[in-house]
């Protein structure tokens, strides 16, 4: 595993100098500085000593063992310094330098040629182009880095690919004084990843809380496991990074325009159980709560407060979140009037008023960790100048150290004055915010991660009624005549294929054969120009709908016929159905990780409100019925002021149709089934779009 890595008991570093502003006389200035416990090893053949400590001309003149070494010297001299490590036995090597793939292909076959020598010697490598480690124990103090925030003990631990990024976030949980564990930012990432790093710290027992910035995976399959592993024991908290908009401008179907930038990632996280989030400070702050209390069981929340208006405020926002504010018990609300002020509020929120002293606070609190329909507790206090605050404070820390319910507290005081306050609120490991949005966002997210962890995804349906020779024979056929948008008849066929329901539908070539195939189908009938490069007909005048008899067909044809003109061009005759509700399924190839599959209000006003949800394949019933929860319109699913409802049923078996579909025939870049007509009884797509 990874433990010397982040527990070394010596460290070398190559390309240690008296320069003062140098990557090697920086790391070496911080491990001092952070008062590493083993001994430090410069090494420069030109120098005696830097910084005061001796100085070697190279590692095999070093006495004893060396755990780790830093490597900080031009790209082109690295592979000669892995040589040099392996014959000393080390087995960790962190490679700040640059210089390497991030700059082109010479760069790229230097790091090979790193990659391939660390192998052969059985050294890892982190980095390169990276900064490095940090553990803040007391028993190593390794600050094997070359950044400058040094970071008290803790137990928030932070693993970040960009390490601008995860500087960012070091300096943020120092300055809200949280303690952190471990650091971690690997650059490149040659050898060690990031989810080798997330089931170090899952394993980790001083490790209660993972925040987590990733650029790109290199194995996303990997990481997904890895995440979902160490999720399930302790919260991750990431944030999304961007990717090129290139891909949705190059888009031909409304699922890859309606695909954003960073949806790949985000989807990842949810998949996996990563509470993601998009503003530092938020996740910074939250990771100070999950730092040090338990997480709620639940969404009920108990408030006690000592003034009215933040106390609203955070209601507000507490309820805008998801939370409840929980009705307390005829028991509670009576020891609450036995114990409390005769003019306190004793319902929820409690209001034990401006001049409560601490015995009315632990009353409160000792209520509401006894209340069983209470999973979390929130706290507005005030520090008057007429309370005994510091005994306030002692019975919340307390009760937050019996660890029963989690507690947040919108502590509002002037800091400089309340010291002792505040000290003995950090010492009880109470999470304390300024602002009441703050605290009820950070409690909020508590109570995702709850529901995420809690939730039972099940296991993807593997449909049996699937023709998989004839789906591959059209396939092949596309592939060898190199198309890249399928012909209607071909689409329809696939669909027939994977049982994905469609309106009846016949394929003609002038007017004549379209009278024919109309008149087997049954009237109205819905023409649309069958052309590969007719993408979007609707906008072309390329769709005709309700059609009632031969003359309106043959009428319809010939006008086609003339305004597009192209060879080869053929008509596609549907059944016309009446109105129902419009819905939106899609699929769009993302490289690496599969398929993202779309669901969302459909028809011709798709991508104008943009009220779709997505999932990565493959997709369990759970996951679909929240494809369809989850949408701003889900309401008009279920029915919405006398408007029937749909077969709510059938849609979600669409959806893990589509997706056994694409995970089986992964040559599927884009689909869209717009729209597919819901009506109570059954659906129909009665348009649809595949590009290969």
């Amino acid at each position: 595993m990874l433990y010397k890595l982040f527990h070394p008991k010596s460290v070398a570093i190559i390309g240690a100098s008296q320069k003062a502003l140098s990557i090697g006389n920086v790391i070496t200035k911080n491990l001092l500085k952070y008062q590493f416990k083993g001994p430090i090893y410069p090494i420069n053949p030109k120098a005696d000593e830097i910084l005061g400590v001796k100085a070697f001309p190279s590692l095999m003149e070093v006495p004893g063992d060396i755990d780790l070494v830093h490597i900080s010297i031009p790209a082109k001299f690295t592979p000669d310094a892995i040589d040099e490590c392996g014959q000393k036995g080390v087995k960790f090597v962190i490679i700040n330098s640059a210089g390497f793939k991030e700059i082109g292909k010479e760069g790229e076959a230097i790091e090979q040629e790193v990659v391939a020598r660390a192998k052969k010697h059985g050294i890892r490598v982190f980095g390169p182009n990276c900064q490095g480690i940090i553990n803040s124990d007391p028993e190593y103090k390794a600050y094997c880095d070359f950044t400058f925030t040094y970071p008290e003990p803790g137990h928030v631990s932070i693993v970040a690919q960009s390490g601008g990024v995860g500087a960012i976030y070091m300096q943020c949980i120092h300055d809200l004084g949280i303690g952190m564990r471990f650091y971690a930012s690997n650059g490149n990432a040659c050898d060690i990843s990031i989810p080798e790093i997330l089931r170090y710290y899952g394993e980790d027992e001083k490790t209660r809380v993972i925040i987590l910035y990733a650029e790109g995976f290199a194995n996303p399959g990997e990481f997904m496991d890895a995440a979902k592993e160490v999720a399930a024991k302790k919260p991750i908290l990431g944030m999304r990074a961007g990717r090129t908009e290139e891909g949705a401008k190059a888009a031909v179907s409304h699922t890859g325009g309606l695909a954003g930038v960073g949806l790949s990632t985000e989807l990842i996280f949810k998949k996996t159980g990563i509470l993601t989030f998009r503003d530092v400070e938020e996740m910074c702050q939250a990771a100070m709560a999950f730092a040090t209390q338990p997480v709620p069981k639940g969404n009920r929340v108990g408030l006690i407060t000592d003034t009215g208006g933040p106390a609203i405020i955070a209601t507000d926002e507490l309820v805008d979140n998801g939370l409840k504010i929980a009705p307390l018990s005829d028991k509670g609300k009576g020891i609450l009037r036995e114990k409390l002020y005769p003019e306190a509020a004793i319902n929820n929120p409690v209001d034990v008023l401006a001049t409560a002293m601490a015995p009315h606070y632990r009353a409160a609190l000792d209520v509401l960790m006894d209340e069983e329909n209470i999973d979390s507790v929130y706290i507005t206090f005030v520090t008057p100048p007429f309370v005994d605050t510091e005994s306030v404070a002692k019975e919340m820390a307390e009760v937050s150290k019996q660890k029963r319910k989690p507690i947040v507290c919108n502590y509002i005081t002037d800091k400089p004055q309340w010291t002792g306050t505040t000290a003995i609120l950090k010492e009880g490991g109470i999470p304390c915010y300024d602002f009441p949005e703050k605290a009820a966002k950070v409690l909020a997210a508590m109570t995702d991660y709850n529901k995420i962890r809690s939730r039972k995804l099940g296991k993807p349906v593997k449909f049996k009624d699937v023709d998989a020779s004839k789906t591959a024979s059209i396939l092949q056929k596309a592939k060898e005549t190199g198309r890249e948008i399928l012909p209607a008849a071909d689409v329809y066929d696939l669909l027939n294929a994977y049982g994905i329901p469609v309106a009846g539908w016949k394929i003609a070539h002038n007017a004549d054969e379209a009278q024919k195939a109309a008149a087997e189908i049954g009237f109205p009938v819905v023409i649309k120009a069958d052309s590969e490069k007719i993408v979007h007909k609707s906008d072309v005048g390329g769709v005709v709908l309700n059609l009632i008899n031969g003359e309106a067909v043959k009428v319809t044809v010939e006008t086609m016929q003339k305004k597009f003109g192209e060879q080869g061009l053929r008509f596609f005759i549907q059944k016309y159905l009446p109105a129902g509700t419009e819905v939106i399924v899609g699929a769009i190839e993302e490289k690496g990780l599969g398929h993202m599959i779309m669901f969302g209000l459909g028809g011709v006003l798709v991508e104008l409100f943009k009220d779709v949800s997505f999932e990565i394949t493959p997709i369990t019933q759970f996951e679909a019925e929240e494809m369809l929860t989850s949408i701003k319109s889900s309401a008009l699913l279920s029915g919405f002021r006398g408007k029937a409802g749909v077969n709510r049923a059938k849609l979600i078996e669409i959806i893990q149709r589509v997706s056994q579909f694409v995970m089986e025939n992964p040559r599927i870049k884009e689909m869209d089934l717009n729209p597919i007509i819901a009506y109570e009884d059954k659906v129909y797509v009665v348009d649809a779009r595949i590009k290969i």
